[in-house]
């Protein structure tokens, strides 16, 4: 989950937004900013940089273990193809 700060600063930047005229509805707009963020962004299918990062390291492991499987079956098969058996070099 997005840490709270980030909210409390994005509803902040909001309300320095606002013209001085209406300093009065200040607090209440970063309230309800902040409350209409967190909503939006809890809708959304986010994971963290953490997960992401643990995410992409299983793929680069898969992706590694698929390479070392694919290679193995081209040099099981390899004999097959060049009118041998495996048992013939024997």
């Amino acid at each position: 989950m997005i840490d709270a700060r980030v909210f409390d600063d994005l509803s902040k930047t909001l309300g320095k937004l606002l013209p001085p005229g209406v300093s009065d509805v200040k607090d209440d707009f970063e309230r309800n900013a902040k409350a209409t963020l967190q909503s939006a962004l809890g809708r959304m299918d986010l994971v963290t940089r953490e997960e992401f990062d643990v995410q992409s390291e299983v793929l680069r492991n898969t992706r590694r273990q698929l390479k070392q499987l694919e290679d193995r079956v081209r040099d099981l098969e390899a004999p097959a193809t060049h009118g041998g058996t495996p048992d013939s070099a024997v």
